[in-house]
């Protein structure tokens, strides 16, 4: 295959996208002190507290250990809490923290900034229309 040919393949085009707005993101992310995986690690803990350490890791795609070291380092930073002990099996749950919510608060403003400006060519049905053909393609491969 020829390098120009690469433009006209959707996997290629996805994961050039996907750089460019890791680095986007972490750019912007920087200036409240998170990285993009940890901001992740709160927007998911913002929607559903109380998630355990392998479901956070899974839906934040990093593994478990990345993700025990990662919320050591949030809950060291005030961010999140977790029990010294299981309230039942293995699992510690996880909740944001004042200091977190507000935050994931600030963050969030900013990271859906990014996300405006990436899709700022694209109206609202092809907006919808594209994250639809992106479900379709994500449920393709894990099925």
């Amino acid at each position: 295959m020829r390098q120009e040919d690469l433009g006209r393949l959707v996997g290629y085009q996805l994961k050039r996208v996907q750089a460019a707005l890791r680095t986007a993101m972490d750019d912007t992310l920087r200036a409240h002190r998170l990285t993009t995986p940890q901001y992740a690690c709160l927007e998911l803990l913002g929607q559903r507290p109380g998630l355990s350490n392998a479901e956070l890791a899974r839906d934040a795609f990093v593994t478990r250990q990345s993700m025990n070291a990662m919320l050591q380092n949030l809950q060291d930073a005030g961010l999140v809490e977790r029990p010294a002990t299981a309230p039942h099996g293995r699992a510690l749950p996880t909740r944001l923290t004042p200091l977190g919510a507000s935050r994931l608060a600030a963050a969030r403003a900013d990271v859906l900034a990014v996300e405006r400006r990436m899709t700022s060519a694209l109206d609202e049905a092809q907006t919808r229309t594209l994250l639809a053909q992106l479900d379709s393609m994500a449920t393709a491969l894990s099925g």
